[in-house]
């Protein structure tokens, strides 16, 4: 036989060793993470679910409550409904982003538009906050992008600014531009956060002050959609301390993004993106 058949055939061989083992690995890595958010699912869900079947047994149990208290427990039982709903669009949305990104459809934007958008929806918790917010978007700066995905991304960070900083002065910024790209930055002017929270807060359910993440409503996923939805768009995202104070995000969006992935699982998307 020719030697160059044999070696042919041996490196073959060598290589469906090493796939073998590959597809292994990333077999057992998209189960551990499917094991993990369906155990976090579980666990966000049932706080929600408990408080709502706490103020339903409460009522039941007190048909003669006075109508303010009664008042006040429908309210409560309103807002975690709210939660509810909330964590379900946000799972039905990470969900989509991991396995169906053909879900979402792509047209030329106007980011000047997306981002009125969201300070104008944003004006009543900002005001009741104290919260300030401001832009220098210019107008008719179009990318080609998904409406939901990228109206996602600025609402998130400057959501979790209002919720989380006293008197927040949050300043959304085009930092610069170039043929294939733009780059922007949203900043506040809190204290920020510990450094080793930085790597970790764009995993899901990851919170740094839990008590406080629940009680402001969140379900521990919207900077995951953020970085899931810039990864989308063809960009990068990352968030410092200020050294003067508070935190920023700074993250790059494609004025075209590429073609979306194929419905891979996540895990292979994700390290084939890495050569993109």
């Amino acid at each position: 036989m020719n030697i160059w058949i044999i070696i042919g055939i041996g490196i073959v061989a060598i290589a469906s060793i090493f796939y073998a083992i590959y597809k292994q690995k990333i077999n057992k890595a998209r189960e551990q993470q499917r094991l993990t958010l369906t155990q976090n699912i579980s666990h966000e869900l049932k706080t929600p679910v408990a408080s709502i079947r706490g103020v339903l047994e409460t009522l039941l149990m007190h048909p003669d409550m006075d109508e303010h208290q009664r008042s006040l427990f429908i309210e409560r039982a309103y807002q975690q409904s709210g939660r509810l709903a909330n964590l379900v669009e946000d799972i039905s949305t990470i969900n989509k982003l991991d396995t169906q990104t053909d879900f979402y459809t792509r047209l030329q934007l106007d980011l000047y538009t997306i981002v009125e958008n969201v300070v104008q929806d944003l004006s009543l918790r900002a005001t009741q906050a104290g919260a300030k917010i401001s832009h220098n978007i210019p107008k008719h700066l179009i990318i080609t992008g998904n409406y939901t995905l990228l109206y996602s991304i600025f609402h998130n960070i400057v959501e979790n600014a209002i919720n989380y900083v006293e008197k927040a002065e949050i300043i959304i910024q085009l930092t610069h531009q170039d043929p294939g790209n733009v780059y922007f930055s949203i900043s506040d002017n809190g204290q920020g956060i510990p450094s080793d929270a930085l790597a970790h807060i764009f995993e899901r359910f990851y919170r740094v002050d839990k008590g406080r993440s629940r009680k402001a409503g969140g379900t521990g996923l919207g900077l995951s959609i953020v970085k899931h939805a810039v990864i989308f768009h063809g960009g990068k995202i990352t968030a410092v301390n200020r050294t003067n104070g508070g935190l920023e995000f700074q993250f790059s969006l494609a004025r075209r993004s590429k073609q979306t992935l194929p419905n891979l699982p996540f895990e292979e998307r994700r390290l084939i993106q890495k050569n993109y």
